[in-house]
């Protein structure tokens, strides 16, 4: 494969979607996301090239076209599909980097299939970069990619963003190859993260686990190369999603959810991923209780929750949607009555129209959990508000909280406090409420995701750039050593 593009990505996915047409053929599409809208003219003006899986294991596909970027798809097979992703990625880094809120597994085999194909994404990027490119590293599955790719390519500007939290010290150092992990970060020029304290945690375990000079956001490396850590609190397309809350047939869909839920005076939304991170357990519990207790009244306040499926072959997750089954169908049971259920629960996905009509439909709108790196989708809630009506709850430990001051703010393991912020937010008279999302919506409006990748790019393009002229081997460190139990 010839070096081809000035601008790389690489990602876990490539940003289109397979459709398989009436005929059989197979198309296409563009992924909705935030990340793909504010990199495709990036891509466009520097000939740029998107790397990741194409998400079918054991499928080999080559690079092709798709709307003006080039795709080169990384080959995966089923194995490696479940030991680096669903293993290493999802059952050790996921939990660990969110506060342990389950117990993170740590299995020697899931982390050669990580290293493995972290090397495989590193070589792609190494043969289709050209000299002096600038590539652009996503999240925690790749977090090996920059110091791999260093080493082949020292020629090239290499940031990388991790798009969820980082963990303290206290909760990093469990991870039996947490050097590696370090070290593969510190292949980047610019490293990037959703708030200042997780930058900071990152400097201070470089710190003291690999024991280089640090100094503010900066990291001295022994071969004279700097690398800079800094907060990129990353947003949504915020005009695009109050062009779509403003259409016609958005407005008349946001109309029909609430006439079918029998048009209370309050509709609470949560739309989550069905994971244990998200809080859905606390908050599905408190709002119950406020039914039970007589503080809402099933015929004035309805709550709707949609879970979208998530990883459902990981044993923690089936678990998590029988919990909220059982949890629904006991709060229902004990309080609902013919023709009023005091919760619609959604185990399901949909496309972003429908997403923006619930956004609409929705009076309050509860983000709270127990943590987040950001939480998109309040602002995504926040940018549909253009009547500048509506309440936010939103818990402490979502990154979004630091931007979205005006919201009511919980802490999601504190029941009787969260029961508290529901009512506040369903009594809040109009002039409060209106005051809040204007002050939100400012906020989402001026620091959108263009704005995001643009501070991100420039600053990589700045920052103290050193290399040597030929690759230098990898220094011999014990927790890269394949070892088996």
């Amino acid at each position: 494969m010839a070096a081809t593009a000035d601008f790389v990505v690489i990602a876990n996915r490539l940003p289109v979607d397979r459709v398989v047409q009436p005929d059989g053929s197979t198309t296409w599409r563009t992924s909705p996301g935030g990340l793909v809208t504010a990199l495709e003219p990036v891509m466009r003006r520097n000939g740029g090239a998107w790397i990741g899986w194409h998400g079918a294991p054991d499928e080999k596909l080559r690079t092709f076209e798709h709307d003006g970027i080039t795709l080169v798809p990384v080959h995966l097979t089923g194995q490696e599909y479940e030991e680096y992703y669903e293993g290493f990625s999802n059952a050790t880094l996921w939990p660990l980097y969110h506060d342990v809120v389950a117990p993170p597994e740590f299995h020697r085999e899931w982390w050669e299939s990580y290293v493995e194909v972290n090397r495989r994404f590193a070589k792609k990027a190494a043969r289709i970069a050209r000299r002096n490119a600038v590539v652009w590293v996503q999240d925690y599955q790749l977090q090996l990619v920059p110091q791999m790719l260093r080493e082949l390519r020292p020629d090239l500007r290499i940031g990388f963003f991790l798009h969820i939290p980082f963990p303290p010290n206290e909760l990093f150092q469990q991870l039996p190859w947490r050097r590696s992990i370090l070290e593969g970060l510190l292949g980047a020029d610019l490293v990037g993260f959703q708030l200042p304290g997780a930058a900071q945690n990152f400097v201070r375990l470089v710190r003291q686990r690999v024991g280089h000079k640090t100094h503010r956001d900066t990291v001295y490396l022994e071969d004279g190369r700097t690398v800079t850590a800094r907060a990129y609190p990353i947003s949504i397309d915020a005009a695009g999603f109050e062009e779509m809350a403003r259409r016609p047939e958005v407005v008349a869909r946001a109309a029909e959810i609430r006439e079918s839920l029998g048009n209370p005076r309050c509709v609470l939304l949560g739309i989550d991923r069905l994971d244990y991170t998200k809080g859905l357990r606390q908050r599905l519990r408190a709002f119950g209780e406020l039914v039970t207790e007589g503080a809402v009244d099933v015929d004035d306040a309805v709550f709707v929750q949609v879970a979208t499926p998530s990883r459902e072959r990981v044993e923690q997750y089936r678990l998590l949607r029988d919990d909220i089954d059982r949890l629904v169908g006991r709060i229902n049971g004990d309080v609902g009555r013919i023709g009023a259920q005091p919760i619609t629960y959604l185990h399901a996905s949909y496309p972003r129209e429908e997403m923006a009509a619930l956004y609409r439909a929705a009076d309050v709108m509860v983000v709270t959990p127990l943590r987040d790196g950001m939480n998109l989708v309040a602002k995504e809630y926040v940018a549909c508000r253009y009547d500048d009506d509506g309440a936010l709850v939103l818990s402490e430990f979502a990154g979004a909280a630091a931007e979205l001051r005006q919201a009511y703010r919980v802490n999601p393991y504190d029941i009787n406090g969260l029961k508290e912020a529901l009512l506040e937010a369903i009594r809040a008279p109009e002039k409060e409420r209106t005051r809040r999302m204007k002050a939100m919506r400012k906020q989402v409006v001026e620091n959108d995701i263009e704005l995001w990748a643009t501070r991100f790019l420039d600053d990589l393009r700045t920052v103290r750039h050193t290399h040597d002229k030929t690759p230098r081997p990898a220094r011999d460190n014990p927790e890269t050593t394949t070892r088996r139990r």
